[in-house]
């Protein structure tokens, strides 16, 4: 495959050319195809910064060999989302609709990797906030909005094999003077990585993440605005089949607490940058869903209610979802049903989170693995 250029959208580097792959360009070959008989892509591997080896060479051996199946279920979404990310670059461009730029993502995200349910499949709704809106906002049905060539869009997605899902989110510009924006957040970023490890403290990595960001600043028509990290979005641990496991990678400096990173977990590195307040509030319709884990034995007393209820623990488990999916799935009078849910706690609603109107916000994200020292 020929290298991709990308110099369409600001700061996305170049697809380089690939050797020797069955893959197509565009690509349309399942992932599983591709590497038949092969282990999927490791990655990048980056040394920690501070840990010193815990274990001897034959007890780690061990421990990857017993994490061997996770490992691969891990990479095989990791490359999925990579060649999904590298397919939509292409598409993506002024004048697309937004719902026709997710339904795009999906439809290619099925395709590599072979939906069947809940062993593999979307992450997550995929998300494509505009502007002044930071996170959780994808169209519903109806949602006509068109990108433009002075929008800054976040474009995150999610991939799952076995329900071990690969979060990993980046922003879409195509006028220069958002360059500091979208360096702001890609700095945070690989600080946040950098700083990452076992038993890494979460408020260190929140200030380490806090002082790269907020060294930017950004000029908009005439004036300089301070960028600023959003204090109350952060980066989250990963668990089976949940998105947000529990533990929170703040990117803004907190009161120390000893809260630490551990062996064999999963992170989502995650920050976001603002030219406004830098914290964000919910605001438009909602879109996005997810079942309580934590509820599992509720009356419900609505048929439909009860119906929507097995539809989605069939097709989605404790994954979030959104109204299209339901659509999607035959459940176009579901919004009654879906509101009883919410109300009993059953299901979760997580609208759109927005800074002030008019102000621009980025964000960057990488799913990374502590794997044994």
């Amino acid at each position: 495959m020929e290298e991709q250029n990308n110099s369409h959208i600001r700061l996305l580097n170049n697809w380089p050319q690939v050797e020797r792959s069955i893959q197509t360009s565009p690509a349309t070959v399942p992932i599983e195809m591709v590497y038949q008989g092969e282990n999927y892509p490791v990655g990048e591997i980056q040394n920690y910064k501070h840990v010193l080896s815990g274990k001897t060479l034959q007890e780690k051996k061990e421990v990857e060999k017993l994490n061997s199946d996770y490992y691969e279920d891990l990479r095989k979404a990791a490359e999925c989302h990579r060649q999904v990310r590298k397919y939509i670059q292409t598409y993506i461009q002024p004048g697309r609709k937004m719902i026709d730029i997710v339904k795009e993502t999906e439809k290619k995200t099925k395709e590599l990797i072979l939906s069947h349910k809940l062993n593999c499949g979307w992450g997550f709704p995929t998300g494509c906030s505009l502007n002044h809106c930071a996170a959780h906002y994808t169209p519903n049905y109806g949602d006509e909005t068109v990108l433009k060539y002075d929008d800054v869009c976040k474009l995150d997605f999610g991939v799952h094999v076995n329900g071990y899902i690969i979060d990993c989110a980046f922003t879409i510009a195509f006028n220069e003077k958002y360059d500091n924006l979208i360096k702001a957040t890609q700095d945070g970023t690989n600080t946040g990585i950098r700083e990452a490890g076992i038993d890494a403290r979460m408020c260190d990595i929140g200030e380490a993440i806090q002082e790269a960001i907020e060294s930017y600043e950004l000029e908009l028509n005439q004036k300089t605005y301070p960028i600023k990290a959003i204090s109350n979005l952060r980066g989250h641990s990963i668990n089976k089949y949940i998105i947000h496991g529990g533990k929170c990678v703040p990117i803004v400096k907190q009161k120390e607490k000893n809260e630490i990173m551990e062996e064999g977990e999963l992170f989502a590195i995650e920050t976001f940058a603002s030219t406004g307040k830098g914290y964000v509030t919910h605001d438009n319709e909602c879109s996005h869903y997810m079942r309580n884990p934590d509820k599992q034995f509720v009356p419900i007393r609505l048929n439909s209610a009860k119906t929507l209820l097995k539809v989605i623990n069939d097709n989605f488990d404790t994954l979030p979802f959104c109204h299209r999916w339901l659509d999607d799935l035959g459940q176009k009078r579901h919004f009654m049903a879906l509101k009883t849910l919410v109300d009993l706690n059953i299901v979760e609603a997580y609208p759109p989170l927005c800074d002030v109107k008019n102000s621009f916000t980025s964000q960057m994200e990488h799913t990374i693995l502590l794997r044994p020292t």
